[in-house]
């Protein structure tokens, strides 16, 4: 919750930091375990010491982004935020429609005050006054959103014209294929490709992508994908690829998947 900017002091000041991802330190499986600070700084430091011993998967060390690098991904959160909240709005004037009979109103519309005072309820009747009065406030709220969505999309546009026009880069080489859009290589530049992965395994690792077999003695199963990763990133890379297959047909990973299906 405090950020990276501690990190940061600390290493200007010569002293040595360590980021740790909490969620890889091991804990105790027993049903009720006590939990206090003083328990808590105990385990971070046996994990610390176990790491700077050179035990390997004792814990897992968060690579901490430049000043630079963490400004840059706010542009795709913040627009991850703003659409959520537009169909929070959206979904409340097409629930407080709904209770009036009303149904086949779309707030996104560029006539949507227009539409909402032809409106009329289940059994004929205007709008009441004060239900109106209310879809306007939140039509207000609505438009301030979808200006709020354009300006960061601007931003980003230009960000990634910029990126675009320097030397080539991953944000200019993703920008090159098809199927993948301004949004779409925002989100892999800033949430993934800021970073060196030495192999693919370790991108599925970072992305919460990666197998998660179960195996004790006769049992062999696979449960799926970890999510142990970036949630954004994750997303982003699953709807890629479905894309990829309408965009890429004949791709060789294309091929490769549809092939799989066929056999």
């Amino acid at each position: 919750m405090d950020g990276f900017w501690i990190h940061r002091v600390l290493q200007n000041e010569g002293i040595e930091s360590h980021v740790v991802d909490p969620a890889s330190v091991a804990t105790s499986r027993r049903r009720r375990r006590a939990k206090t600070d003083r328990i808590d700084g105990e385990a971070l430091l046996r994990t610390l010491l176990a790491y700077k011993r050179g035990e390997p998967r004792v814990c897992a060390m968060v690579k901490a982004p430049t000043p630079e690098e963490e400004d840059r991904r706010r542009l795709c959160r913040e627009r991850k935020v703003l659409t959520n909240e537009r169909v929070q709005h959206v979904n409340r004037i097409k629930g407080l429609l709904f209770g009036q009979g009303v149904s086949g109103y779309e707030p996104l519309r560029r006539n949507r005050r227009q539409q909402l005072n032809e409106l009329r309820t289940g059994d004929g009747r205007p709008l009441p006054k004060h239900l109106k009065t209310q879809i306007s406030r939140e039509l207000d709220r609505l438009e301030l959103l979808l200006e709020q969505i354009k300006a960061v999309e601007t931003e980003r546009d230009a960000l990634l014209a910029a990126q675009k026009v320097a030397l080539p880069g991953p944000a200019a080489m993703l920008l090159d294929f098809n199927g993948i859009g301004p949004e779409f290589t925002a989100v892999l530049w800033s949430e993934g490709l800021f970073r060196h992965f030495d192999n693919r395994r370790q991108v599925a690792s970072y992305a919460g992508l990666a197998p998660t077999p179960w195996q004790s003695g006769s049992v062999d199963h696979e449960q799926g994908v970890s999510k142990a990763g970036n949630p954004r990133l994750r997303t982003t890379l699953i709807q890629l690829a479905w894309l990829w297959l309408r965009h890429q047909p004949q791709s060789a990973l294309a091929l490769w998947f549809k092939a799989c299906l066929s056999g």
